[in-house]
């Protein structure tokens, strides 16, 4: 295994970072320059080179580098003292994926999965301003590893995704009526007709952050799809069969939320699968979006070693990938976290493995790294191995350490099934961790002490989402409650809690001061 690469002292480039929507223009002429000085400079290097840096540069199809493209990439090293431009700024955890767009556009809205949404959060138990649907309830049945049975409303993970387009605040999710819907903000009518998958959509959806009319969902049905939104009707771009991947070691779901990244996609899925598509997203000459998806790269969640550990095949992959510099992360269902370098995947270099550990157990939360590149897992107690009583169910990693990345770990768990199932939250000096059991853990980030916990109804599979020092968690019960963090270091009083009827699985997104949440009741609910 090779280490990742030692990098700048991230809290001193903080220091001095400059606005994000600067950073951000920044990052992507600096790519622009970079490749044309490359260019200008390496003009004699042949064909195989030129298609390399066009790839970098946004020609429509991407192709495999030769010998003189691993050139190229010396060279633009060289030319570019500061570093080749990172995938995702590690010091920005807490900021929005888009500096362009508007909106809570992923699962916990950004790349490091740390952008809870914007308030200002009610600071009394909000009325419930619309619900959706007015009548009736999004269900269906689904079969799954033999068994049929009803489902409804918004599960594990659930967030919506809400973004302001059109001078309207669209609120977007998939549902377990097998449709994902297209809702106004305000009014909670429809924008546009719901779009069926097939089967139920577990995940979260995600909306694309470069202005493009385009959502990314996943479904039960076995597709990952990217949706047109820029007619009077959804409209199927492009879609992904999981049995497309091989080698597939589970079943064909997609319940993680894509991440696009400069027209890369970035996903898993239940087959165990890690992948990135570079999209060619355009707009056509009849004004309509279009993709042209080509596969670049993917991986299996697991290895020789893992399977051996672990004695059967099940690890998939339910984790929404996260993005630190240039290392995405991802976790399974065996319990294996991987990192891959994605460097110069732009240029047609394959992403190497640079982060391996394994925490023994199920994780279904996605990992949550920090302005200092540090990882927080949540860990599920299922399988009841040694490793997995060993090394606890909430732990912060660092990846520089090598073999040893460990930092600190919390046991939570009290019984079998117990342990984290939502992704922790990072807020300021502490990490909140929701159990199965119903134990909300506020934890010192620097020593893994635990220095408080609330007790509510489980099991706790909502993600938390921390905002204006509130953080609101949802329970079982059908209740989201409200807390005031603004002292982290003493249990957080109740600012308020309201029922919202039915289990709340899914997480809650906040949305300039309104709070849009679905349960297992049928409905998504709109509060503020």
């Amino acid at each position: 295994m090779t280490a990742p690469r030692p990098g700048p002292d991230l809290r001193l480039l903080a220091a001095r970072q400059p606005p994000r929507r600067r950073r951000r223009r920044t990052y992507l002429l600096r790519r622009v320059l970079v490749g044309v000085v490359a260019l200008a400079v390496l003009g004699g290097i042949g064909m195989g080179a030129w298609l390399g840096v066009g790839a970098l540069l946004g020609d429509d199809e991407p192709s495999p580098l030769t010998l003189e493209g691993e050139r190229v990439i010396a060279t633009l090293a060289a030319i570019d003292p500061i570093g080749w431009p990172r995938w995702a700024d590690p010091v920005a955890p807490g900021t929005p994926l888009a500096a362009e767009v508007d909106g809570l556009l992923t699962f916990r809205g950004n790349a490091s999965r740390s952008f809870h949404g914007t308030g200002p959060v009610p600071a009394e138990a909000p009325a419930e301003r619309w619900s959706y649907p007015a009548s009736g309830a999004l269900c269906s049945s689904s079969t799954d590893l033999g068994s049929t049975r009803d489902w409804c409303g918004l599960g594990w993970t659930g967030q919506p995704a809400v973004v302001e387009r059109d001078d309207r605040t669209w609120v977007v999710f998939g549902a377990y009526d097998g449709a994902v819907h297209f809702v106004d903000g305000d009014t909670g009518e429809s924008i546009l007709p719901p779009f069926p998958t097939g089967d139920l959509v577990k995940g979260s959806v995600a909306v694309d952050p470069d202005g493009f009319p385009i959502v990314y969902v996943g479904s039960r049905d076995d597709h990952l799809r990217a949706i047109a939104i820029d007619g009077d009707a959804p409209r199927e771009l492009w879609r992904l069969s999981a049995r497309d991947l091989s080698p597939g070691v589970w079943n064909d779901d997609w319940d993680p939320s894509p991440l696009v990244i400069d027209d890369v996609l970035l996903t898993a899925s239940e087959s165990g699968q890690v992948l990135a598509v570079r999209l060619n997203r355009a707009i056509g000459d009849d004004g309509l979006v279009r993709v042209r998806p080509t596969l670049l790269w993917n991986a299996p969640a697991w290895d020789a070693e893992l399977l051996t550990a672990v004695g059967d095949a099940v690890s998939s992959v339910e984790t929404s990938v996260t993005v630190s510099g240039d290392v995405l992360y991802h976790a399974s269902s065996a319990g294996l976290v991987q990192g891959w370098d994605l460097g110069h995947l732009a240029l047609g270099v394959e992403p190497t493995r640079v982060f391996r550990y394994w925490a023994g157990d199920d994780i279904d939360a996605s990992v949550v790294a920090d302005d200092e590149g540090m990882l927080y897992v949540g860990v599920e107690f299922e399988r009841l191995n040694e490793r997995s009583r060993q090394v606890g169910q909430v732990l912060k990693l660092d990846p520089s350490r090598g073999d040893d990345p460990l930092v600190w770990s919390v046991p939570v768990a009290a019984y079998e099934g117990d342990g984290v199932w939502g992704t922790p939250a990072v807020h300021r000096d502490i990490v909140i961790a929701p159990t199965d059991s119903g134990r909300v853990l506020g934890i010192d980030r620097a020593t893994g002490e635990v220095r408080w916990e609330l007790s509510l109804f489980g099991p706790l599979w909502s993600s938390p989402a921390v905002v204006d020092d509130v953080l609101l968690q949802g329970d079982c019960g059908g209740t989201l409650h409200a807390f005031d963090l603004s002292d982290t270091a003493v249990a957080p009083p109740t600012l308020w809690s309201t029922v919202v009827g039915g289990c709340i699985e899914a997480t809650p997104a906040v949305w300039e001061g309104r709070i849009y949440v679905g349960t297992r009741a049928g409905q998504v609910h709109a509060l503020g």
